[in-house]
């Protein structure tokens, strides 16, 4: 009998993360074929967590009819289940035929979680892209696993996409010594785009619309068993309602985030921030909006880059964001402070990222040129990206290694953290020179893409092995090369802000200080502290 583990790629390590973590932490959008500009779906995952993510690509692979596949958690194995005649090649989160799943978990009822299920949301991704060539098969590929081996995690929202469609599925356990869990699914209108971020986001769904809504026949039966749902009450079903019921925190924690992808995707619909603010009879936001223009990769990534800024809400501008304006909070991120319960803001991008992708699915291109995974370690806000095409049969050695146990400057992950963190000494102007080279870094890969694309596309017509090899030659000389700019730009940052110094354009150190207004918060609450009385009248004052 052959044996395979599941081998979760890019979430190698979340498994423990999904035990460890405190809050769920991730954010992911939905662009549909119609509302993207480049002729097919885009999803985002960013997967926030305290960890180092190691990227890996898992081979196609053909199997005996008795193999199976060992899935493991913490304390080992955990049991077989069978595995299938041919699995897909998977690179990250992203297959050969363009499809993509991501996720972001929302608890939901709590004691909905079956300890005996067999199977964690990311096994299910992972088995899924191994699976399935479509986002609609994928779908049902993770409703028959969770049926037959059980379901393990809370509630989870996945972005499911493909060359055609994308998919918003969210699935909840059914407790212990339950069956499979509940789930629904549905496909967003063509020209609209979504979000999540840890809250479930389904409210109603058509129950006889099979095109567009997959649902688990059990979804609104359990509900009335439990006590979730009383069909006499006279109002319709909602999925979020009967098993994600939000708090204020979660609102706020969650819902922010999404009223933000918005507001800058449709800033002409004038979402008001209310509802993330829990004020009394604010509206939920909409599963799905349509963008006021067509949206890119690069426009998916910038929407993550965010902090709230030029909002109420902005990160940059509170005390606690220092004289540099830094966004940053150090967690936890709930306090005390006597005896009142208080929360930071929890934005979009956040020095906890472990990784985001961004991944392009078009109808345009064969699959070996088309499918795209954009992918970036630790905050989107101080990183950039690279181009890997899904049919790359290596990957730039950086992104595959490292640990949180020991710095490494061969790492990706370490070297993005490292830029990031040294920067928060004088964020307001360091991100200045981070971004400047960030932009030059995306906007030379950007550029190329075409070109890239095209001889690629002209070798896969005669020699698809050669295309591959061209590829594969592109993406990692592409990322080693820009591993090392980054670490070029770190040390010209420790060169030029040093002890409190900044160097200009000729090396030389100058005193630059603080911000103005920072200075006169600081006098505010001490006024007399710092002040110099000069020996003559009227010298000296501020």
């Amino acid at each position: 009998m052959k044996r395979s583990h599941v081998r979760p790629s890019a979430l190698a390590v979340v498994a423990a993360l999904l035990l460890a973590r405190p809050l769920a932490s991730c954010t992911s959008i939905l662009v549909s074929k119609g509302a993207s500009k480049n002729a097919g779906c885009i999803i985002t995952y960013s997967c926030d967590g305290e960890f180092h993510p190691r990227l890996r690509i898992i081979p196609a692979e053909d199997y005996p009819a008795d193999a199976v596949v060992e899935i493991r958690g913490r304390q080992g194995l955990k049991g077989t289940i069978p595995q299938v005649a041919h699995t897909y090649k998977v690179l990250g989160l992203m297959n050969e035929f363009q499809l993509a799943i991501g996720e972001t978990t929302f608890d939901g009822r709590l004691e909905l979680v079956n300890p005996d299920g067999l199977l964690h949301y990311f096994q299910l991704m992972t088995l899924a892209l191994q699976r399935a060539k479509t986002a609609r098969e994928a779908i049902r590929v993770m409703a028959d696993l969770v049926d037959r081996h059980g379901y393990f995690s809370s509630g989870e929202s996945f972005s499911i996409a493909d060359k055609e469609e994308a998919w918003i599925m969210e699935m909840i356990g059914t407790g212990k010594g339950g069956k499979g869990a509940v789930w629904v699914a549905l496909r967003l209108p063509d020209g609209f785009i979504s979000a999540h971020a840890n809250m479930a986001r389904i409210g109603e769904f058509p129950l006889d619309d099979p095109e567009n809504c997959l649902y688990a026949p059990n979804v609104v039966s359990f509900a009335v068993e439990r006590g979730f749902y009383d069909p006499k009450a006279g109002k319709p079903f909602s999925f979020t309602l009967a098993y994600c019921p939000p708090s204020e925190e979660q609102v706020k924690y969650s819902a922010r985030r999404v009223w933000s992808i918005f507001r800058r995707a449709a800033p002409g619909l004038g979402l008001s921030p209310d509802f993330s603010s829990s004020v009394r009879g604010a509206k939920p936001y909409p599963l799905w909006i349509r963008p006021e223009r067509p949206l890119g990769v690069r426009d998916v990534i910038a929407l993550h880059r965010d902090h709230y800024e030029g909002t109420p809400f902005d990160m940059s501008r509170d005390l606690s964001a220092g004289p540099f304006a830094m966004p940053d909070r150090w967690r936890p991120i709930k306090w005390k402070v006597g005896g009142r319960a208080y929360s930071w803001e929890r934005p979009i991008s956040t020095q906890q990222v472990g990784f985001m992708f961004a991944s392009e699915s078009r109808t345009d291109l064969p699959d070996g040129v088309g499918g795209v995974f954009w992918y970036g370690m630790d905050n989107p806000y101080t990183n950039f990206f690279i181009p890997l095409y899904t049919s790359i049969s290596d990957l730039p050695a950086a992104y595959a290694s490292g640990s949180m146990e020991a710095f490494s400057r061969d790492s990706a992950w370490w070297t993005f953290n490292f830029v990031a963190n040294f920067a928060n000494l004088r964020y307001s102007d360091m991100i200045q020179d981070i971004q400047t080279v960030q932009r030059e870094i995306e906007d030379l890969e950007f550029a190329l893409q075409p070109a890239v694309e095209g001889a690629a596309r002209q070798l896969l017509a005669g020699d698809p092995a050669l295309a591959a090899a061209y590829l594969t030659r592109y993406c990692v000389s592409n990322g080693q090369m820009n591993q090392e700019r980054w670490w070029k730009l770190a040390e010209t940052l420790i060169a030029k802000y040093n002890d409190g110094y900044v160097r200009d354009e000729n090396g030389r150190p100058r005193e630059v200080g603080y911000p103005e207004e920072w200075l006169r918060q600081e006098l505010k609450e001490n006024p007399k502290k710092f002040r110099i009385r000069s020996e003559r009248k009227g010298e000296g004052e501020l």
